[in-house]
Formats: C-alpha cells, sequence, structure tokens
C-alpha cells in the first residue's frame, strides 16, 4: 500500500467514541498525516463505528455503505471500534469495499497499517491536540465489570481498564492549554474508577477529582457523567461540594424506577438508597442539577412497574432525563427473557415519560429565571432584528445532552461571560449578557 498523505475520520456514537478518534487522530497526525474534512480528497477514510443498540448499528452501517458507494480507486477504506467488535465479519461480507476491518482499541494497529508508527509518537506536540468548541472529553476508563442483564458494552469493551492518574493529569493540562475551558470526564462507569488497581469501592475518583483540580486549577470546570449510582459515596459527595472546579452536575444513568424490573436487570434496585444518596448531593450542593436515563420496554416490565417508573421521575424531579426503549441485544442476558414488550407499546410508554418528564425539566428549568450564570459561549449570532446573540451553556447544561442558553449581547467563542437568566422553557435558558461583572462557575455561578 502508498503510504497516506490525508485521512477522513467519520466517529459514531457516544463521547467515549469521540475520545478514541480524537487518540487516533492525535497518532496519525504525529505521523503526519493530514486530515481533510471532505472523503472524496482522503488516502485513508476511517469509521469509528457504535454498535450499543439496534439504532446505532444500523447508522453506522448506512455510514458506512455510503463512503463505500463513494470510494475511487486507491483509497483505503477502513472500519473500526464497537460494531465490528461484534460484526466484524457481517461487515466485511456487507461492504466489499472495505479494506480493513479493526475492533475496539485497536488504534495502534490501524496507525501501523498507514505507516505510521505509534511506537515513535511518546509526545504529540500540543499544537495537535485537538479541542473542539471550548468542552474536552477526558476518558478516565474504558469497559465494564457491572453485570447489566441488558447491555452489550462488557461483550464489546471488556473489563474495566482505569487510566492511570499521572496520564489523566498530563492528558487534562494537555487539553487545557489546547483551550479547553471545561473537562467531561468519561467512561463506561467513571465512579469505579481505580478499583481494577487495587482501590476501595468507589474511592478511587474522589482523590482524581482532587489531582485533577490541583492540575488545571479551579477555573477549569470539571463535570462528572455516567456515575454508577451504588458508587456515589458521601466520599464523593463531599468532594464534589468542596471543589469549586467541580461543577454541580451528575449524571447517573438509573435505567427504571421499579424494584422489580431493575433487579431484572441486575441493577442496583434498593431504590430507597437512590433516595437518599439524591437527598445528600443537594443537602451538600442545592443548586446541583441532576441529569439520568431510563430504558422503558424491558422484557417483563408491567403497566403497573411503568407506572412506578412514572411515579419514581415525579418524585425525584430530575432537571434532564432521556428515555429509551428496551432494544434487544445479541450475548446480552435479557436477549432470550420471555415477555418481550411489542415495540408499540414501547413507543407509547416512552411517549407518555417525555411528556411528563417536559414538564418537570420546564419547572426545573425555571428555578433559574432572575439569577445570574456563568456562560461558556459556544456561538454567536443575530435575532431576528439584527441583533447580537450569544449561545453556549452554563454548569446545568452537559455537551450534547442537554439543552443551551441564548443570551442578547456580545461574546467571543470560549469566552466566559455572566448572562441574567429572564426566561426559561422546556430545555433551555434565554437571558443577556452582563457587562461590568464577572460570572462565576460551578456552585459560585448563581446569585439571587
Amino acid at each position: 500500500m502508498v503510504a497516506p498523505q490525508t485521512y477522513h475520520l467519520v466517529t459514531l456514537g457516544c463521547p467515549k467514541n469521540d475520545v478514541d478518534s480524537s487518540h487516533l487522530a492525535r497518532l496519525l497526525e504525529g505521523g503526519a498525516l493530514v486530515p481533510v474534512a471532505d472523503p472524496r480528497e482522503a488516502d485513508a477514510i476511517i469509521v469509528n463505528t457504535c454498535g450499543f443498540i439496534e439504532q446505532s448499528q444500523a447508522q453506522s452501517m448506512e455510514a458506512i455503505r455510503t463512503l463505500a458507494a463513494q470510494k475511487r480507486e486507491g483509497q483505503t477504506l477502513i472500519v473500526a471500534g464497537c460494531m465490528t467488535q461484534l460484526y466484524g465479519r457481517e461487515v466485511k461480507e456487507a461492504t466489499p469495499a472495505v479494506d480493513h476491518v479493526f475492533g475496539v482499541g485497536q488504534w495502534q494497529e490501524v496507525a501501523r497499517l498507514l505507516q505510521v508508527d505509534p511506537g515513535a509518537i511518546y509526545d504529540i506536540p500540543e499544537g495537535n491536540v485537538r479541542v473542539v468548541g471550548p468542552s474536552a472529553y477526558l476518558k478516565i476508563s474504558d469497559g465494564c465489570d457491572a453485570p447489566c442483564t441488558f447491555c452489550v458494552i462488557p461483550k464489546i469493551k471488556g473489563g474495566l481498564r482505569s487510566a492511570p492518574a499521572g496520564l489523566l493529569v498530563k492528558e487534562a493540562q494537555r487539553l487545557v492549554g489546547a483551550g479547553a475551558k471545561e473537562l467531561v470526564l468519561v467512561g463506561q462507569d467513571t465512579t469505579a474508577w481505580g478499583e481494577d488497581l487495587g482501590m476501595r469501592v468507589g474511592s478511587g475518583l474522589p482523590g482524581l477529582l482532587r489531582l485533577l483540580s490541583e492540575a488545571v486549577g479551579p477555573e477549569t470546570w470539571l463535570r462528572l457523567m455516567y456515575a454508577y449510582p451504588s458508587r456515589v459515596t458521601p466520599e464523593l459527595i463531599e468532594t464534589m461540594a468542596e471543589l469549586p472546579g467541580v461543577v454541580p452536575y451528575l449524571d447517573v444513568p438509573l435505567q427504571h424506577g421499579s424494584e422489580a424490573v431493575l433487579r431484572r436487570m441486575k441493577r442496583p434496585h434498593q431504590l430507597e438508597r437512590v433516595y437518599r444518596f439524591i437527598d445528600e448531593l443537594r443537602k451538600a450542593m442545592p443548586e446541583v442539577v441532576l441529569r439520568t436515563s431510563f430504558i422503558v420496554g424491558f422484557p417483563g416490565e408491567t403497566e403497573a412497574e411503568f407506572e412506578e417508573l412514572l411515579a419514581f421521575a415525579r418524585a425525584v424531579e430530575f432537571d434532564h432525563a432521556g428515555c429509551f426503549t428496551y432494544s434487544r441485544q445479541q450475548w446480552t442476558d435479557a436477549y432470550g427473557m420471555d415477555e418481550q414488550v411489542p415495540e408499540e407499546v414501547k413507543a407509547e410508554r416512552r411517549e407518555r415519560f417525555m411528556v411528563q418528564q417536559q414538564a418537570i425539566s420546564a419547572r426545573r428549568a425555571a428555578r433559574f429565571v432572575g439569577r445570574t450564570l456563568e456562560l461558556l459561549v459556544e456561538g454567536t449570532g443575530e435575532d431576528e432584528d439584527g441583533a447580537p446573540v450569544v449561545a453556549g451553556r452554563t454548569y446545568r447544561e452537559a455537551p450534547e445532552v442537554d439543552g443551551l442558553v441564548f443570551a442578547r449581547g456580545r461574546a467571543r467563542p470560549g469566552e466566559r461571560v455572566p448572562v441574567a437568566i429572564e426566561d426559561a422553557g422546556e430545555y433551555d435558558l434565554f437571558g443577556r449578557v452582563v457587562r461590568g461583572g464577572r460570572g462565576r462557575g460551578g456552585r459560585k455561578a448563581i446569585s439571587p
């Protein structure tokens, strides 16, 4: 194969895949390959696939087929990632134009194929670090040891593998040096970090937060995603409340609100413990914002169990909640369970949940009206009258999954400015930039 000079990288799926693609991009660019936006101009096309649920698999296959159909002579089409870990042979058979298939974590092998020696690239210059916008994802671990009966991730990723603390500190400093104002910590289960390194269950993440906070300083936001409910410990809550750079925001995918369904899912099912740690979070950080996700239509879910989920969501009042219909996955325990719920019932239940949650989210958002929040500016524009407007996120919105804040006034992308909140929708906030003052981030971002 002639040594490629340019590449085009397509990333599908979750933020953890974004981190993997950034790692591959750094390897390739460190080896003098140049990224191009148009796949037709690339010597090598790489697709980082997602295989978590049927919809993501279909999206990955659609992208592969489209690129294969457009492939010109001399191009190399490489498919890698989660879906190919499960269905690599099927992908190659369905799309003969695919030249090479790799599984999860084989980015060094991809680099070698493209005649880049990853072993020779010990340190990538800071100018090659890729930060999209003012936020960056920091993947602190990969894989998962949880026994969830609906999840294929352990089959794809394997068991928990925590990144060493020193490596994470160095990467965090690199990202901040490249312009990141916020680091979003991700992993299959961020709260399990360190357990495979011999740390006590739930004890590793608080110490890691302290190391990262010291390394990047209090002006850099640290945001936690994908926390496992049984590992949200008093120590973690205390650490979050103490460190000024850790924003009072926590994403805890709970999956359901019926103890019977949670048992079938092999998830933490003692809801009293969930109520307790949520109460502790809100006492320690009264302004804390909580995100979660639920699955409806899990095998055997009855109408009464679904009503328990609705009641649980009403009782807790999450600021943000996603709801997904159960996707039957081969190689999971739930795949062969009896009483599979019909698709139309799943869809109807999801719709009912979202109608309820929209009202809850709007009520939770309205509590910020009349307050001043620090806005991390992501873009600028004009309203219908031609007046300047900025858009971005405060501590209450995680990248890509929550709403936005729109404010009248001027600011530069990447800047942090105080915004007086004047109105709230179901997901978004609206206000105006306040000049002459300085907003604060995290728990100090709010003023009455």
